[in-house]
């Protein structure tokens, strides 16, 4: 049963963290039987050797017939065999069971991200996603081990318990009664694990999130004169963290110590009773010598016993943070008014900005996040009143939206790939799986025909982000791998990438935030001038205080908390508005200063 890790992984089941693992084990209930049996097979052919190694002593060595003798090792030989052949087959089962788990939590895990799109943020931290994708995932894959070793140890233990019988009803007992008090000893600890585990966990996740939030603005943090704070809040936090980690570790140890040494205390006493036994005569020498092959035999499945439970009380914690996470809705689409089928006006009440179709318009205000709220009402991100011609953007379908208004966040996400990919991958991607053009739900423009020359696409979304000096400059050209988040690139390549593959998604109305706003001046005039070239005709909102963009914008919207204080062309509100005058200043300012660093050898954007 071959693993296809691009398969549909099937609906999980989210009551709880049992269920869970059960609906794994259901979802290749084939494999899981398969690894099951050969387990099985394999842990009664460990203890089935002792027994023939009694009867080799009993009918062979003891009378002295040399012919039972070799019958009987070479049954030995032969049974030895079968059952490395069987090992093998049972870790490969199992391996292929683990492997399964993992790429189906991955896939349901991610399938969720993707379904909950914009809300995903708005419910639960990076660092929970992260935890979840890094450790979680692997702990639960490592819990179903329990489906072959675990099923194996159990019909093992119970097979030597019957083969005791045929020796000592009195060590039968004992055996068939040891591993149920083991595992009654083990319990509390093994409910103390699941505790322990659970907080270390969100912790842990909560510290990745931290992680997170410090890579991205360190350079803020320097600036401010904050790092030092933030490194000894983090400082603390990861010493909790470690305090945590050594309970779950104090925890665990005392389960491997008891693991190890109750069952050769049980163990030895068996031998010892058996020893007694013989030594009165009450059982032969070859059957004393099957109690200890038994013994050394069941070895094997208390350990596997042990450690089940160990993974399975570590797995049902992973599992309850998976189902946790699954069990997240996105924000409820209630709509059921078809959008416009024509380009129409886009009005935020809140704000009074209304954008015209089919033109270049710039939201320019001194606080960016009044021009950031302005673009999510707008494509319908945050709830609003916002209309789309005479239909509100809440009574329209989300389906009907995502494909035709797309929102270019300033620091949207930039995954792995090489960059032809990074860069195309928004259209091929239609909720945000993957690299897409924001950090929300990414459209595909199901509304545009297809391209005819999906290269010439490509390389005009690149030329109109003046980015082709980026390619050029990359060993393998679009071909080039990029790192996660483009670290391989500068801030100003980076911005550059992000708004070529809005511009590939070629939407009806595009929607982005600060475009340009880590460019030096003559890039970033490059860029206006081949943006209003490309999108002309098509509806585009800037937020941006650049004169450079707001200069090639036919309408500007100046911005006083939040809302329209003045509505123009850029030269009509220098002549007329003081602040926006004031505003478009003093970013003019920052500019030139900024190209002066340049030409004396800052770095280059």
């Amino acid at each position: 049963m071959r693993i296809d890790a691009y398969a549909d992984p099937g609906t999980p089941d989210r009551r709880g963290g049992w269920r869970y693992l059960a609906w794994l084990v259901r979802r290749q209930w084939p494999r899981c039987l398969t690894g099951a049996v050969l387990a099985s097979v394999w842990m009664v052919l460990l203890a089935a050797t002792p027994y023939l190694m009694a009867r080799a002593v009993d009918h062979g060595l003891e009378p002295g017939d040399l012919g039972a003798l070799a019958g009987w090792t070479g049954a030995m030989v032969a049974v030895g065999g079968v059952n490395a052949w069987l090992g093998m087959m049972r870790h490969r089962t199992m391996t292929k069971v683990r492997m399964d788990a993992n790429f189906r939590t991955v896939k349901v895990v991610v399938a969720h991200a993707t379904r909950l799109g914009a809300a995903l943020r708005a419910q639960v931290g990076t660092g929970e996603v992260v935890t979840i994708g890094v450790g979680d995932v692997q702990t639960i894959s490592g819990s179903l081990t329990a489906v072959g070793p675990g099923v194996g140890a159990v019909v093992a233990y119970a097979t030597v318990g019957g083969l005791m019988l045929s020796v000592s009803t009195r060590l039968a007992l004992v055996v068939l009664l040891g591993v149920p008090l083991l595992a009654v000893a083990l319990g509390p600890l093994m409910g103390r694990l699941q505790g322990s585990e659970t907080e270390y966990r969100e912790r842990q996740s909560v510290l990745t999130a931290r992680i997170g939030d410090l890579a991205g603005g360190l350079r803020i943090l320097n600036g401010l004169g904050g790092k030092g704070l933030v490194a000894d809040a983090f400082r603390r936090d990861s010493g909790r963290l470690r305090e945590q980690g050594y309970r779950v570790g104090a925890v665990t140890s005392w389960i491997q110590a008891l693991g190890m040494g109750l069952p050769m205390l049980f163990l030895a006493l068996v031998t010892w009773m058996g020893a007694r036994l013989a030594a009165q005569d009450q059982i032969s020498v070859g059957e004393l010598v099957s109690v200890y092959g038994y013994v050394v035999a069941l070895g094997w499945p208390v350990a596997f016993l042990i450690e089940m439970g160990h993974q399975l009380s570590r797995g049902v914690v992973a599992a309850r943070r998976v189902v946790a996470f699954l069990r997240l809705e996105p924000a409820p689409d209630e709509g059921t008014r078809e959008a416009p089928a024509e380009p129409s006006v886009l009005h935020d009440p809140a704000s009074g900005v209304r954008v015209l179709p089919g033109r270049l318009t710039a939201l320019a205000t001194s606080r960016p996040s009044d021009a950031t709220d302005i673009l999510d009402r707008l494509g319908r991100y945050t709830p609003s009143d916002a209309t789309w011609g005479d239909v509100p953007l809440a009574d329209i379908p989300l389906p009907q939206i995502r494909p035709r208004i797309l929102v270019a966040e300033a620091e949207a996400d930039l995954f792995a790939d090489n960059l032809s990919n990074v860069i195309a991958a928004a259209e091929t991607n239609p909720r945000g799986a993957g690299n897409c053009a924001t950090s929300h739900d990414a459209p595909a423009d199901a509304t545009q025909p297809p391209v005819a020359d999906e290269n010439a696409h490509l390389t005009q979304a690149i030329h109109t982000a003046a980015a082709e000096d980026i390619v050029r400059a990359l060993p393998d050209g679009l071909q080039t791998p990029i790192e996660a988040q483009a670290r391989n690139l500068s801030g100003g390549q980076r911005q550059r990438i992000r708004l070529a593959r809005a511009l590939h998604t070629d939407p009806e109305v595009l929607l982005a935030a600060e475009p340009t706003s880590a460019l030096d001046a003559h890039t970033e005039a490059t860029v206006a001038d081949r943006l209003r070239r490309a999108r002309k005709g098509r509806t585009t909102v800037l937020a941006a205080t650049s004169p450079l963009l707001l200069d090639r914008a036919d309408v500007v919207h100046h911005l006083v908390d939040g809302k329209v204080a003045a509505t123009g062309t850029h030269r009509e509100l220098l002549d007329t508005e003081p602040g926006y005058r004031a505003l478009v200043a003093r970013d003019a300012e920052a500019e030139a200063a900024a190209g002066q660093a340049a030409e004396e050898g800052g770095p280059a954007r």
